[in-house]
């Protein structure tokens, strides 16, 4: 085998510009398909990031009516508990789980205000002690929340990043009062995510999406949320987890024990988590006809790389037909020569799967600098490939190598 291996780098080296010719089809069709499955595996894990956040592991179970969430602003409804810190330590003993934290939330819009700017978008939370260490918030400037925050009930307040700008303009905000439902609250801090995360934003859908979370967000302690709106509210719940993997499974039980604790008389209204893993897969979806279409098209190429490789094979036959008459003269076997000039095919389109796939990565590369999509090269996928293209090699070099071993050796020498 090694023998065959390096008579086949030395046909190839003695004939470089028929070798390189002959490759070329593979090259192409296997840099298409590398360039295609990066470009299709960077974009699925755009719209990944995009729906669940870069680093973010969490998962939200919120109250929903129907399909839609529901807004406390509607109104409080009967036969929805607020969630006791029993049930949050339930929820800590749900496997994979790292984190959780209860929370109450309403729209902000209209609601805030610093002297005579108020926010246009955006959310109040009411937060308990876990929620920024489960949500992997980190003070950026000020303080946080402490336990005499909570015990005495105080109107303080944290603003995230996007909140504060739009607030105070540059002005710093930590030791400011702001308004909140005509309530003074006093800034004691500025939030930001440990991992910043910025979506990408192509569609209306997207910006739809998103709004919420570019408006900003407003934190008060969940102790003085009765002081905004006079009541203790359902609250919804958000769980950390070991991974984005374990995002379903652990929603979902964790929205089963919640609605376990409900008495309501309508029965479409019930805890949900939201899928957001599921909401991606949807997405990925969606694109992969088209994805499959794609790569076959590409996969077109290789079939006419591998007819380039049989018919350079033949070439290769004729041409050697005293070569070969001669070895089989001096005992050589069918099986030797069948193996020679099929691991001469093998080497050949090897070589071409091998340079076809840095191609394929470069490409990639180009591909993701020039439309500035997100590319992820697949190690599997590349090896695939040049597995593939040695196959291409050995099929299509079958009959050249069965026309060879089964030539004459008296006529081979013959031959002129």
């Amino acid at each position: 085998m090694l023998e065959n291996i390096r008579l086949s780098f030395q046909g190839l080296w003695s004939h470089k510009m028929r070798s390189f010719l002959t490759m070329l089809g593979i090259i192409i069709g296997i840099a298409a398909i590398i360039a295609i499955v990066s470009t299709i595996k960077g974009t699925n894990e755009q719209i990944k990031e995009n729906l669940i956040g870069s680093g973010e592991n969490t998962v939200n179970v919120q109250l929903y009516q129907g399909d839609e969430s529901y807004e406390l602003d509607y109104g409080i409804p009967d036969g929805v508990p607020v969630i006791s810190e029993e049930t949050r330590q339930q929820m800590m003993d749900i496997k994979h789980v790292e984190g959780a934290s209860l929370y109450t939330s309403r729209y902000a819009s209209g609601m805030v205000y610093y002297q005579n700017t108020g926010l246009s978008g955006g959310r109040i939370y009411g937060i308990d002690r876990h929620y920024l260490d489960t949500c992997n918030y980190i003070l950026k400037q000020g303080r946080g929340f402490t336990e005499s925050d909570y015990k005495k009930f105080r109107k303080v307040v944290l603003l995230d990043e996007d909140s504060a700008e739009t607030l105070f303009q540059g002005e710093d905000p930590v030791g400011k009062t702001v308004e909140i439902q005509r309530q003074p609250f006093i800034v004691i801090g500025i939030v930001t995510k440990s991992a910043k995360f910025e979506p990408v934003i192509n569609t209306i859908e997207d910006y739809y999406t998103y709004a919420e979370k570019v408006s900003g967000a407003v934190y008060v302690p969940d102790a003085a949320w009765p002081v905004l709106y006079s009541y203790d509210e359902p609250q919804s719940l958000v769980l950390k987890l070991d991974s984005v993997d374990n995002m379903t499974v652990a929603g979902k039980e964790a929205a089963t024990i919640l609605n376990n604790g409900l008495s309501v008389k309508d029965e479409s209204m019930k805890y949900k988590a939201d899928d957001l893993l599921k909401q991606a897969e949807d997405m990925q979806k969606l694109g992969q006809s088209t994805n499959t279409m794609l790569i076959w098209i590409a996969g077109i190429s290789l079939l006419v790389g591998g007819i380039g490789v049989m018919n350079i094979m033949l070439v290769s036959v004729t041409e050697r037909t005293q070569e070969i008459g001669l070895k089989k003269a001096i005992g050589a076997r069918k099986g030797k020569v069948l193996g020679q000039f099929l691991t001469e095919a093998a080497v050949l389109t090897s070589l071409g799967g091998l340079v076809g796939v840095i191609v394929g990565i470069v490409l990639a590369e180009v591909i993701s600098k020039v439309t500035g999509t997100l590319v992820a090269i697949s190690v599997p996928a590349a090896v695939l490939a040049v597995v593939f293209s040695m196959v291409i090699g050995i099929v299509f070099g079958l009959l050249p190598s069965y026309k060879a071993a089964n030539l004459d050796p008296i006529e081979a020498l013959r031959h002129e």
